[in-house]
């Protein structure tokens, strides 16, 4: 459309970005481009384009423009009040190219401590999360009571939460180990259990959802953390008890051994049976962390292939091993594996067997992750660290090395999180998608040092990791929110209501 005719004056594009390696997420090609945004989309993407049809133009160096990252997987506000970490922590997700930011989030111990219907409960998240982020962001819900399950249609449509989750190990644990007092912790009432068949109303609630609303139902999904309250809770005592994993650096390699991947491989098979049970078809199967984990998930998909199973795996579960000298600081749940493991999610993902890799960030300050009368003690640590902002230069970084392609990259952090959650402006360098891109090189070597990062948390289980690529741009809707390190400007993210048009 010419300028005139769409009512602008003086040049077309707002911004154009000359002499980028453009990153699209279909076929397996880089390609040399400019990029011109206007209103904040994509306008035009080719080689050549004329700098005087821009108001401003930037030199992109050759650096490659990737689709940005849709960290699809994140706990904002889960350890500090919402209103901080949506700040300080959308700050780490833009230093690391993420321009979208999926939390779940739930009623109950955490978060904001309290329960009750969605209906008072969301409208209260939505307001202290405005005008915080900065970037887009949007939340999954966990339905943990029956008036949960009777909102689902309203959360829906009114708030547009496209997205639920069911936490399968809470039946006997709560985050961090073994707990006697559920209802306390998840803040349910006495005539309710968070168990298998709560699993199976949400399921058979959602999918009901899906049939009275099909013109949203394809994003219409439910995400499970697949572990076995019962078979952690017995491992647990016998682990603790094994004087084989007393001794000192150990501790990672006990918390994997108490919560056994056959933990994870088990509720994954329970849950691939309730979701053909209840005829749910999208099914999205959370930080597979093993290989047994990993091959149920490939087996069940044999066995129901009319549901539609989506396999997601972390950067941490990718970057780190039990002996990893982080040590109590990479507890998080389900565990940081065994070196054999951690390889053979690379070969699954290198064989397209994974649909996106996360970052589940969740920032848990140092003081709280681990008491200081308490330090080295695996069991007293909290479970979860942040590491958004390392996502998309780790998987750049170790991905190369492993011949992973940068147009599967893509799709791996953007484009497939983007569809299955209702990002439909999302995740793609092409005319009329949002204007978000991160720039990165692929060459620059640095190593990783907590206090670079603008996270509160303190420090990282990826301390002195060296990458040899850096996301050196973000930009949101054709805004540059951060560069070399240094966030930019005032919080301007929005409340991602999905699906979107």
């Amino acid at each position: 459309m010419a300028p005139e005719a769409s009512g602008r004056t003086g040049p077309e594009f707002d911004l154009l970005i000359k002499n980028l390696r453009v990153v699209r997420p279909h076929g397996n090609v880089v390609h040399e481009a400019d990029v011109a945004i206007r209103d904040e989309r994509f306008a035009l993407v080719a080689p050549g384009i004329d700098p005087a049809r821009a108001r401003v133009v930037e030199d992109g160096r050759g650096l490659l423009a990737f689709p940005g990252v849709v960290d699809a997987h994140m706990h904002s506000g889960i350890y500090s009040p919402l209103a901080e970490d949506a700040v300080t922590e959308s700050k780490a997700a833009a230093v690391g190219g993420v321009t979208s930011s999926l939390n779940y989030f739930r009623t109950g111990q955490y978060y904001l401590n309290k329960g009750g219907p969605y209906r008072k409960f969301f409208p209260e998240v939505l307001a202290i999360s405005k005008n915080r982020f900065h970037v887009d962001y949007g939340f999954h819900l966990a339905p943990m009571d029956r008036t949960h399950i009777g909102e689902i249609p309203m959360l829906i449509e009114k708030f547009g939460v496209a997205s639920f989750k069911i936490f399968m190990f809470y039946g006997s644990h709560g985050l961090h180990g073994a707990s006697d007092s559920q209802r306390e912790f998840l803040m349910i009432g006495e005539d309710d259990r968070y168990d298998v068949a709560h699993f199976e109303f949400v399921m058979r609630g959602i999918q009901a959802a899906r049939e009275a609303l099909p013109d949203k139902a394809s994003q219409v999904s439910l995400s499970l953390h697949c572990e076995t309250a019962e078979i952690m809770t017995a491992y647990t005592k016998l682990v603790q008890k094994d004087r084989r994993y007393a001794a000192p650096g150990m501790g990672l390699a006990a918390y994997s051994a108490s919560r056994p991947a056959h933990s994870e491989g088990l509720a994954v098979f329970t849950a691939a049976y309730l979701a053909n049970e209840t005829a749910l078809p999208n099914i999205n199967l959370l930080h597979l962390s093993s290989r047994k984990a990993l091959e149920a998930a490939m087996a069940m998909s044999e066995v129901f292939p009319h549901i539609d199973f989506k396999r997601e795996v972390t950067i941490g579960h990718l970057m780190l091993d039990v002996t990893s000298a982080a040590a109590v600081f990479a507890k998080v749940n389900p565990p940081i594996r065994p070196r054999e493991d951690v390889e053979f999610l690379w070969q699954a993902l290198l064989a397209g067997e994974v649909d996106w890799v996360v970052s589940d960030h969740a920032c848990c300050r140092q003081e709280l992750k681990v008491p200081r009368h308490y330090f080295g003690n695996v069991w007293m640590a909290k479970s979860g660290f942040g590491g958004t902002e390392y996502l998309l230069p780790a998987l750049v970084s170790e991905g190369t090395k492993r011949g992973l392609g940068f147009p599967e990259m893509a799709r791996l952090t953007s484009w497939n999180p983007a569809r299955r959650y209702g990002l439909n402006r999302k995740g793609d360098i092409a005319p009329g998608y949002d204007a978000d891109l991160a720039l990165v090189d692929p060459a620059r070597t640095w190593v990783i040092r907590a206090g670079d990062s603008p996270s509160t948390q303190g420090y990282t289980p990826f301390e002195g990791l060296e990458l040899s690529a850096s996301v050196r741009a973000t930009y949101l809707r054709g805004t540059k929110i951060h560069q070399d390190g240094q966030v930019l400007g005032k919080p301007r993210g929005r409340y991602l209501h999905r699906p979107t048009a």
